[in-house]
């Protein structure tokens, strides 16, 4: 199994209403990820992931797609001393899911609930095989 399918699977434990039917993962870098984020958000900053859920299309009323803006550059830049670069991903990609599924980070309570949630993901993927060698 693919780790975003099994992350996406995980959650949408958290909204049961959205049937997801594409998740695409687009690899980028701090400038383009600063350019998505300002063509979005109106701010131009360099962040990790950044997630977008799309309206399903006329007729297709009951599935979604979404795109997750992944920036590599950072991820192998900041990767923390215990942990490879395919976790620092896999731990942006689990970000990037937990967004789609509505949850939000904006305040320090709802960091860390995300952030919790995250690591219990990434727990359960890497036991089963599916972080190892993400990013060689």
């Amino acid at each position: 199994m693919d780790l975003t399918l099994w992350l996406m699977n995980r959650a949408s434990k958290l909204d049961k209403q959205t049937a997801w039917s594409v998740v695409t993962i687009i690899l980028t870098d701090d400038a383009q990820i600063a350019e998505v984020k300002e063509q979005v958000f109106g701010r131009s900053e360099v962040t990790d992931v950044v997630a977008l859920r799309y309206a399903p299309m006329p007729g297709i009323e009951d599935t979604t797609s979404a795109e997750v803006f992944v920036n590599v550059e950072r991820a192998v830049s900041y990767t923390r001393t215990s942990w490879s670069t395919s976790k620092e991903l896999a731990l942006y990609i689990a970000h990037g899911c937990d967004h789609l599924a509505g949850q939000s980070d904006n305040t320090e309570r709802e960091r860390l609930r995300m952030r919790r949630r995250e690591l219990r993901w990434l727990r359960e993927a890497e036991a089963v095989g599916l972080i190892d060698n993400l990013f060689l």
